[in-house]
């Protein structure tokens, strides 16, 4: 499994293209744009696009899905009907799908969106806007602040310190980076956040 980083400039978000040179399959995280390097790296493989994994329903996620349902054929999998299209492509809560040769672990972090989705493949996990380096996806009320949080803390810090977090914004994290430096899941914060 090769994991290549495409930034979104009209939204600074990130778009991760998984290639798995086994069966030649390919799968993108959160298409915000479809650039030609995108295309070029399918193509020149060649690999097939069996997926897109949506990690929530923000346009600059989603923006790129008409281009690539223009050209190929992918399943795309999210939380949000309207975007998976397929009643066997919609995921709730946390399970394990299988596409392009590989085992993806998917969890639900509601909190930032009703439908955001984390998406473990290996020793990485797709986390989209629900946490990046240092800080946590945005919420609209206390409730959601908590929910997230929690999601956070039992989901994604219970990792392993080595597991690699691909946020939706911003460079790599650790897990064990999160844990000591995001101010959100220090003690001091957690009691006096809301």
């Amino acid at each position: 499994m090769k994991i290549y980083f495409h930034l979104n400039l009209d939204g600074f978000s990130n778009c991760y293209v998984v290639t798995n040179s086994a069966t030649m399959e390919a799968l993108i995280i959160d298409p915000g744009k479809i650039t030609r390097e995108i295309l070029l790296q399918l193509e020149d493989g060649p690999f097939n696009l069996t997926a897109v994994l949506i990690t929530h329903n923000h346009d600059s996620y989603t923006r790129g899905l008409s281009t690539l349902k223009k050209i190929y054929t992918p399943k795309i999998f999210a939380a949000d009907y309207d975007i998976a299209e397929s009643e066997e492509t919609i995921l709730k809560g946390d399970g394990i799908i299988q596409i392009a040769g590989l085992n993806i672990g998917y969890m639900a972090l509601p909190g930032h969106a009703s439908d955001s989705l984390a998406y473990k493949i290996g020793r990485v996990v797709f986390t989209g806007d629900a946490i990046t380096a240092g800080l946590v996806g945005n919420t609209n009320s206390s409730y959601a602040h908590r929910t997230l949080l929690s999601n956070l803390q039992t989901k994604i810090l219970s990792q392993q310190d080595d597991i690699i977090l691909m946020p939706g914004h911003g460079p790599p994290i650790s897990v064990a980076a999160e844990r000591k430096f995001n101010q959100a899941f220090q003690p001091d914060h957690l009691k006096t956040r809301w």
